[in-house]
C-alpha cells in the first residue's frame, strides 16, 4: 500500500518514511503544501498523512481541495496544534483521524492500520488467484502452503496485479500506482521488479500466474 506524507519537518519525515517502509508500505514525501496538494490530487494513495501547518499551502486547504475533487483517500492530520477547534475543523472537512506531536510511531502505525480497515474506498478482503493468496491487512502472501517473503515494492506490485487479475496492466499503469512521483517511465524498473516477483511467485510451481503480454504489459491469471 502507498502512503503520502505531507510534512515540512525533514527529520521527522525521514524517520516516518523509514519506519513505514520497514512495515512494508511504499512512502512518498512532500515538504510543502503545494507539492502535497499536487501529489494528493495526481497520484493514487491508500492513505495520506497531512500536517496542518505546511508552508505555501496549509493542510486544511489541501484537505478541502482533495475532498472537493472527489478523492476519498483516508487522511490523518499530524500536527503540533493541540486545539479542539483544529481537530473539529479537520474532522468536519473530511479528515479520518488526528494525532498530536509528539507521538509514538507505534501509535501512528496503529492509527494508520485502523484507518485502512475503516476505509470504504479500498478493498480489505483477501485476494486470491489460483493457489496464490495475499492478505492486505496482515501483508502476508502464500502460494499454496508456502509463505512468500516479499519486499515492500514487490508486495505493492503483486497487490496491484491481483486487484486487476485477468486484466492486462501497462508498465505506465504499474509505475503510477506502485512507484513514487520521481519514477522514470522510460526505465526498465518495472520489468526488473516483475522478474524478481515472478522468481518468487512462479519459479517453484508448475502453474505460472504472471504473464507477459508483448507490447502491452502484464497480467496475473491462471
Amino acid at each position: 500500500m502507498r502512503i503520502l506524507i505531507a510534512e515540512d519537518e525533514e527529520k521527522l519525515t525521514k524517520y516516518l518514511k523509514k519506519g513505514l517502509e520497514e512495515s512494508s508500505y511504499v512512502v512518498d514525501i512532500a515538504l510543502n503544501g503545494m507539492d502535497g496538494l499536487h501529489l494528493a490530487t495526481h497520484e493514487a494513495y491508500d492513505l495520506i498523512i497531512l500536517d496542518i501547518m505546511l508552508p505555501e499551502y496549509d493542510g486544511l486547504s489541501i484537505l478541502k481541495d482533495v475532498r472537493n475533487a472527489g478523492i476519498k483517500t483516508p487522511v490523518i492530520f499530524l500536527t503540533a496544534k493541540d486545539s479542539i477547534a483544529d481537530r473539529v475543523d479537520g474532522l468536519n472537512i473530511g479528515a479520518d483521524d488526528y494525532i498530536v506531536k509528539p507521538f509514538s510511531f507505534h501509535e501512528l502505525l496503529a492509527r494508520i492500520r485502523a484507518c485502512l480497515r475503516r476505509s470504504s474506498h479500498k478493498a480489505t478482503s483477501e485476494l486470491t488467484v489460483a493457489d496464490l493468496t495475499l492478505d492486505p491487512m496482515t501483508r502476508k502472501v502464500f502460494r499454496g502452503k508456502k509463505k512468500i517473503e516479499l519486499s515492500p515494492i514487490e508486495f505493492s506490485l503483486l497487490e496491484y496485479l491481483m486487484n486487476n487479475a485477468g486484466q492486462v496492466v501497462t508498465r505506465t499503469m504499474i509505475s503510477e500506482h506502485v512507484w513514487d512521483s520521481n519514477f522514470e517511465s522510460f526505465s526498465n524498473v518495472v520489468d526488473v521488479h516483475i522478474a524478481k516477483l515472478r522468481s518468487k511467485i512462479d519459479r517453484d510451481f508448475d502453474l505460472k500466474l504472471i504473464h507477459t503480454k508483448r507490447g502491452a504489459g502484464y497480467v496475473i491469471e491462471e
